[in-house]
């Protein structure tokens, strides 16, 4: 029976397939090879873009009927480095001392394999008397480009009458132990690319020349000086920071002919991406003007699910579970998250997230099998009759 299915063993499978992105290497099918014979109907979902790499991805469900709870996620993982680094190899799963390493331990392999394990046992304990559907939205692309991944699964499910009602991301969640913290919503992230030009002259004869750094000083100054608000009940202040400012200038009797800047804004919810790019905008045209050019990028706008039923839900699995009551939290970075938010209520929730991208990527074993109960108990609480 699947119920006695571990999901360690079904994480080791998964991090044996080196799948970086956009490589699968087998990931997908080693999902499909699980659920298939429980009854879930399994969408490969390949899709591509000019420009961009070709990525696949999992659409799997079980049930036709409403409500349908949704577990989201990526097996696709960032390149482990130099492999001589880690103790061991970061594709081939090694258990120490009680904690399973390899490359997507934390994120998020082991929080796939239990989404698995855990809507197996409810699948084959109910089966047809289920109220609603199970499904898994796994893509290949969250820690690349992240075009043609999640977004376009969405689009395919759109297309097909696929309608989700609520969804679990299993992005790590929690900072040092499990049942820590769950996500209910994310900060917008914005990036900005700024060229102040000038023309190039001598120290000594600056009325020939034209010094473009003072511009981009002082509309730096201006950005970084703004207060963009207090922050709110559910979310930070909006920060800005400043990741680099370059000219290039290796000679010290040389005013440059161009000085360039980046900069990075993680908004609330009192903002949106396209206010903010007018503020930039406006700045930018106070004190540089013509003699520059701004490019703007818009990762992803803020969110929030407010505390509610999902987030109820999720809350009293982890305490069941772990005897933690956890923090609903905005914190952290982007996720695919950012893109479901607009077909359903979402919360995240899944491993410790310290070793995250890191040499020696590790989860504790036995908090992958927690986490398989906490996901249990989370559709078990969904698909349970009113009181």
């Amino acid at each position: 029976m699947t119920r006695a299915a571990d999901p360690v063993e079904l994480s080791g499978a998964l991090i044996r397939r080196p799948s970086v992105t956009p490589e699968d290497q087998g990931a997908l099918g080693v999902l499909e090879a699980f659920l298939s014979p429980l009854g879930f109907t399994c969408h490969r979902l390949p899709f591509s873009e000019a420009g961009t790499p070709d990525v696949d991805n999992l659409y799997a469900r079980f049930g036709s009927d409403a409500p349908n709870f949704c577990f989201a996620g990526h097996t696709d993982v960032v390149p482990p480095g130099d492999a001589a680094d880690w103790a061991s190899d970061p594709f081939e799963p090694e258990i120490r001392d009680g904690v399973l390493y390899g490359r997507g331990a934390a994120d998020m392999k082991c929080a796939v394999a239990a989404f698995c394990v855990a809507a197996a046992r409810l699948v084959e304990e109910m089966g047809a008397s289920l109220p609603g559907s199970i499904s898994l939205l796994i893509t290949g692309d969250e820690e690349g480009p992240a075009i043609n991944g999640t977004v376009k699964v969405l689009d395919w499910m759109r297309a097909n009458g696929e309608v989700i009602d609520a969804c679990l991301v299993g992005e790590p969640t929690n900072p040092e132990t499990l049942g820590e913290m769950i996500k209910i919503g994310r900060r917008g992230s914005l990036n900005a690319s700024v060229v102040s030009e000038g023309v190039q002259g001598h120290v000594a004869y600056p009325d020939i020349a034209d010094n473009p750094v003072p511009r981009l000083l002082a509309f730096l100054k201006a950005v970084d000086d703004h207060v963009f608000d207090e922050g709110n009940a559910h979310f930070p202040p909006t920060n800005m920071e400043i990741t680099t400012i370059d000219v290039g200038n290796a000679t010290t009797n040389l005013i440059p002919a161009r000085a360039q800047a980046r900069l990075n804004i993680r908004f609330n919810d009192a903002h949106t991406g396209a206010s903010l790019s007018d503020f930039l905008r406006q700045r930018f045209q106070e004190h540089v003007g013509d003699k520059g050019a701004i490019d703007i990028s818009v990762s992803g706008e803020s969110f929030l699910t407010p505390p509610g039923r999902l987030s109820d839900i999720v809350a009293k699995a982890v305490a069941g579970a772990t005897g933690r009551e956890p923090e609903l939290s905005t914190t952290g970075g982007t996720s695919d998250a950012r893109f479901i938010k607009d077909h359903c209520p979402v919360v995240e929730f899944g491993m410790i997230n310290a070793t995250a991208h890191k040499v020696d990527e590790n989860a504790r074993v036995a908090d992958i099998r927690a986490l398989a109960d906490i996901y249990e108990r989370v559709l078990r609480g969904y698909f349970a009759p009113p009181s």
